[in-house]
C-alpha cells in the first residue's frame, strides 16, 4: 500500500490543526501537530524581536527539519500541521521585511534553509488553506487563545501576501489550494468530504482537481 506524506499550510487561524486532525481521522493516517512551546528563545524574542529573531527562527527551522525527516521514516501515511517551508518563506521573510532581522542574519538563515530544503525530500502534497483576513480574524476570535488576542489585521494581511508569493513559486511537490472562505470543513461535513476527495485525486495525479 502506498505511503503518503501530506503537509497542511496556511496563515494563523486558517484551520491547519483542525484539518490535520479531521483528514487523519477520515483516512486513517497519522497526524503530527505544530508545537512551539519548547522554543527556548521565544520569551526573549517577544521581549526584543530585533535581537532574538535570528536565534528563534533558527531553532524553529532546525526543529521543523528534524520533524520533517522523522515523518519521512514513519511506516504509515502522515499529515503534518504546518510545513518547514513556511518558517523561512513566510515568517522569517516577514521579520526581515519589517526590519526585525538584519540583512546579514537573514542571508545566513536563508542559505541554511536553501541547502536543507534541497536535500530534504518534499511531501507528496501540500494542502494550502487560503482565507481572507476577516475570515482569519473571526476564527482566531472563535478559538479564543489569549496569546492571539492582540494579533492585528495588518499583520495577518502581511502574512497573507507572503503566503501567496510563496505558493505561487513553490514547485517542490503538487499543491492543492483550498478556498477556506467558502469551505467550512469544520462545520460542514459535505465540505470536508469534498476536501478528502480532492486530496486523494491530487495524490493520484489527477490534475483536473477544482472546487466549485
Amino acid at each position: 500500500m502506498k505511503k503518503w506524506f501530506v503537509a497542511i499550510a496556511g496563515n494563523i487561524g486558517v484551520g491547519k490543526s483542525s484539518l490535520t486532525g479531521m483528514l487523519s481521522e477520515r483516512l486513517g493516517w497519522e497526524p503530527f501537530y505544530e508545537a512551539v512551546s519548547d522554543n527556548p528563545y521565544l520569551a526573549d524574542f517577544y521581549r526584543d524581536m530585533s535581537r532574538w529573531s535570528f536565534h528563534s527562527q533558527v531553532f524553529f527551522l532546525s526543529r521543523r527539519l528534524r520533524h520533517h525527516y522523522l515523518l519521512l521514516q514513519r511506516p504509515n501515511s502522515v499529515v503534518q500541521d504546518r510545513t518547514v517551508y513556511e518558517d523561512a518563506e513566510v515568517f522569517a521573510c516577514n521579520l526581515y521585511r519589517q526590519g526585525l532581522m538584519s540583512e546579514r542574519d537573514y542571508r545566513s538563515y536563508w542559505e541554511l534553509y536553501e541547502v536543507m530544503s534541497v536535500l530534504l525530500p518534499p511531501p507528496d502534497l501540500v494542502v494550502y488553506l487560503r482565507a481572507s483576513v476577516p475570515t482569519l480574524m473571526a476564527r482566531i476570535a472563535q478559538r479564543g487563545r489569549p496569546f492571539e488576542r492582540d494579533i492585528a489585521p495588518e499583520y495577518l494581511e502581511q502574512l497573507n501576501q507572503l503566503y501567496e508569493e510563496w505558493i505561487a513559486r513553490f514547485n517542490l511537490c503538487p499543491v492543492l489550494a483550498i478556498p477556506s472562505d467558502r469551505l467550512d470543513f469544520v462545520a460542514n461535513s459535505r465540505h470536508m468530504g469534498l476536501i478528502v476527495e480532492k486530496v486523494l485525486e491530487k495524490l493520484q495525479g489527477r490534475e483536473e482537481v477544482t472546487f466549485w
